[in-house]
């Protein structure tokens, strides 16, 4: 799955919600759409074949919906590297 390094980089399984991935510093707002979405689907199949979730779809789609705002005006357009902060 993408998200296992993602969930080692962010301190663990327990950490990795939605917003998160939203707010994160090291993701362009292109990349972070990109992860939600494959997240929705990734969430969308399980609740298709009965399984737990974790999030709701609902969340995700917040999530995106404030990368989409943030990105109107200007934040996440660039990544912020290890060491610039």
């Amino acid at each position: 799955m993408v998200f296992d390094s993602l969930k080692q980089h962010m301190g663990g399984t327990d950490q990795l919600n939605p917003m998160q991935i939203a707010h994160h510093t090291l993701f362009t707002a292109r990349e972070k759409i990109d992860l939600l979405n494959q997240l929705k689907a990734e969430v969308s199949g399980a609740q298709a074949e009965g399984d737990p979730v974790a999030f709701e779809p609902e969340e995700i789609d917040a999530a995106i919906a404030e990368v989409r705002e943030g990105a109107q005006r200007g934040v996440g357009t660039e990544t912020v590297f290890k060491g610039d902060f």
